[in-house]
């Protein structure tokens, strides 16, 4: 039987992080659910043990069904009819069988009957899905905006809709809109309080919806009369329960086809409002944002390992000239850097989401009792890690999966262009990943500022002192020559005091930054499991040592008087 977690022990080593035992400790209060539910860990082997298990349903559900169904899914995609979606009928398979496993509501707590998971756990059970479909994981992945309802909601609306997330129903986020794509301050969809019937209501048209025909829906709306900015945005629940919404159509998209996205009408919507006015795109969009962001890293971390699986299957089964072309100096040049990018971005993908996981628990905790100073420390160190992280998590990992995609492609050679092998589904599938959620340049924007004021930096210092093994030494001093070609560079930006030049070369800077923090994480691996990581961590250094190399001198040779050159008319 396929099963796509103990297919890939990556996702094991990952799991057992000694990291783990402090998220688990934080995310279970010391475990004291033992005394309230049965099936509560007793300790922190007990968790791991539960997480192992569920992994290996996910893996099952995800090679048994989800992946067999994928080609069909694909082909036959949603429909709308009468102003409502209807899944295909692999997805609606692919539904049902997470249901009954009761992998929903997953990071909530058991009193609403979730199953209380890190955020770790559940990015590896995201990753799992996405590499068998990345248009079911829309799907099944937007139950992560309960944590947005959940952090900002009051206790009525969490005993009213997080039950449900946890049984099954979808969830879906409302954010763009015709004239607000990545520009959400122009957020126009209209929000007036009925006094007759206590309630808000919604007037507008919401665009590029992913599962807009969801149970539940976190929308952003303006909600203060006469503002034209963010200030005057706020975070609304709208229950498909008590209508208002129609579907006026589901888009043809490129990729992704199983995954319906939607535009909506809303005529007079009932709504509620979620945590306090005019906070919506400052404070709530922001948390959902981020948390969709690390949902996107790890489907696109699932769409590098499903190119490379299929290039990989492909090379050693091909032959050419009297051999496999998996022997070809040409290809597994290829499919060597595909697996290294593949195993520093995961890398990178779960040291974000134990940063996350620490500073969401001690957040949560606060809700609860007053933090200990330590405490309050540990949330605001893990808060801002998490903070940095996540644009490089997200903007790496999605171009690392477009170029996978691509060589993926390459391997397969003219098959690869015809319909019949799934890896220009995958392809088309990750086109999107550098896009939504953010662009990969508005991941730069979001990271820039970690550059400038040397974050980065110091992180990467701290990590040149965590000690390697004797055959990763001679690559812990390459990676800090290039960590010093990056300090350079952010100098040479920075005395430059151009703004509009920082702006230019700022995409440069942050994927020097990034290639640094990968190489420092995927030498790490290596040196704990030299027998899983090591060719990786040699590929990798050798790839990200060039690309430094490539970007400092760009930055060296250019200045400011060039940029009239690069404006368009």
């Amino acid at each position: 039987m396929a099963n796509y977690y103990t297919e890939h022990p990556e996702l094991r080593y990952h799991l057992e992080n000694p990291m783990m035992e402090r998220i688990c400790q934080l995310k279970e209060r010391d475990y004291q659910d033992k005394d309230k539910y049965d099936y509560a860990p007793q300790d922190f082997a007990d968790v791991m043990d539960s997480y192992n298990r569920i992994l290996e349903i996910t893996g099952e559900i995800t090679g048994e069904i989800i992946a067999p169904n994928a080609e069909g899914v694909d082909a036959e995609g949603p429909h709308c009819a009468n102003g409502r979606v209807d899944y295909a009928s692999g997805t609606k398979q692919n539904m049902d069988a997470m249901v009954k496993a009761g992998l929903n509501g997953m990071t909530m707590p058991r009193r609403f009957g979730g199953l209380n998971f890190a955020m770790v756990p559940y990015t590896m059970c995201a990753e799992i899905v996405a590499a068998a479909d990345a248009g079911f994981s829309n799907i099944w992945s937007l139950q992560d905006c309960v944590e947005t309802l959940y952090e900002f909601g009051n206790e009525d609306q969490h005993s009213r809709f997080i039950p449900r997330i946890c049984a099954g129903e979808t969830m879906s986020m409302d954010l763009t809109e015709p004239d607000a794509g990545s520009d959400l301050q122009s957020v126009m969809l209209k929000a007036t309080y009925d006094e007759a019937n206590n309630c808000w209501r919604l007037n507008g048209v919401k665009r590029f919806i992913t599962n807009g025909d969801a149970d539940l829906h976190l929308v952003l709306a303006r909600s203060e009369e006469g503002t034209t900015d963010g200030r005057g945005l706020s975070m609304f629940i709208y229950d498909k329960r008590d209508g208002g919404v129609n579907v006026r159509r589901i888009e043809n998209k490129l990729g992704i086809h199983g995954s319906p996205t939607c535009e909506l009408v809303y005529k007079n919507a009932k709504a509620e409002l979620c945590g306090d006015r005019k906070l919506g795109l400052i404070k709530y969009v922001m948390a959902l944002m981020n948390g969709a962001r690390l949902g996107i890293a790890a489907q696109s971390v699932g769409l590098s390992q499903a190119a490379y699986n299929e290039a990989l299957a492909y090379a050693n089964d091909r032959r050419q000239f009297g051999k496999e072309i998996v022997h070809f100096p040409a290809v597994y040049d290829m499919l060597a850097i595909m697996k290294a990018k593949l195993d520093a971005g995961r890398a990178l993908l779960y040291q974000t989401a134990r940063y996350v996981d620490i500073y969401k628990a001690l957040d949560d905790i606060a809700r609860e009792r007053k933090l200990t100073p330590e405490e309050r420390a540990e949330q605001k160190k893990y808060s801002k890690l998490a903070d940095a992280f996540t644009p490089l998590a997200k903007g790496m990992n999605s171009e690392y999966c477009n170029q996978n995609a691509y060589d993926g492609i390459q391997i397969h050679g003219g098959s690869g262009f015809m319909l019949e092998y799934a890896c220009q589904r995958i392809y088309r599938d990750a086109r999107i990943t550098s896009i939504y959620e953010g662009t990969t340049q508005l991941q730069t924007v979001a990271a820039i500022r970690y550059v400038t004021n040397g974050l980065y930096l110091s992180v990467l210092r701290e990590y040149e002192e965590i000690a390697c093994s004797e055959a990763m030494l001679p690559y812990l001093e390459r990676v800090k020559a290039m960590t010093d070609k990056y300090e350079v560079a952010v100098n040479a930006v920075k005395e430059a005091q151009n703004q509009e030049l920082q702006d230019f070369l700022a995409r440069r800077l942050y994927e020097m930054a990034a290639t640094c923090v990968m190489s420092h994480l995927i030498i790490q691996d290596a040196t704990q499991r030299e027998d899983m990581f090591l060719r990786s961590a040699v590929v990798y250094i050798n790839y990200a040592e060039a690309e430094i190399e490539k970007h400092l001198r760009y930055i060296q040779t250019y200045n400011a008087e060039l940029l009239p050159l690069y404006r368009q008319a």
